[in-house]
């Protein structure tokens, strides 16, 4: 089993109601218009996860997305292609749909920023708020 853990925080401006992708950014700042995003400053971004990690992704892998803030959690599916290029120094984006850029990490979600559980979502619009996001691959079901 591969595992990369992100520590982030919330924000007063997180929407989360895009309705096919969701994104984590090392930034520390985040506008209303930014509806995918569902935390920021972000310890990691793509070009920051191992490279057994990336290969894995490479070759399809599905892709298991934890998130955790406080006592509540939620979980989204998503899967890896060959196609991924795997290396924005700012962000890491999860897209229901099949398209890939730099800022891509997995594609075929099962979820979007829109789908999370309002009450995570509630929980990511606090700054104070410290977000944990586990990214698993278990190659053994893959």
């Amino acid at each position: 089993m591969l595992v990369e853990i992100i520590h982030c925080r919330g924000h007063e401006n997180v929407r989360a109601t895009h309705r096919s992708t969701l994104e984590i950014t090392t930034e520390d700042f985040l506008t209303p218009r930014g509806d995918c995003i569902i935390c920021v400053s972000a310890d990691k971004a793509l070009k920051d996860l191992r490279e057994e990690f990336k290969e894995a992704l490479k070759r399809g892998a599905k892709l298991k997305i934890v998130i955790r803030a406080g006592d509540v959690e939620d979980e989204v599916t998503a899967y890896g292609s060959p196609d991924l290029k795997l290396e924005s120094p700012i962000s890491m984006v999860i897209r229901k749909s099949d398209y890939i850029d730099g800022r891509t990490l997995a594609i075929r979600a099962n979820k979007s920023a829109r789908d999370l559980k309002r009450e995570l979502v509630e929980l990511l619009q606090n700054p104070e708020t410290e977000v944990t996001v586990e990214l698993i691959i278990d190659e053994e079901k893959a």
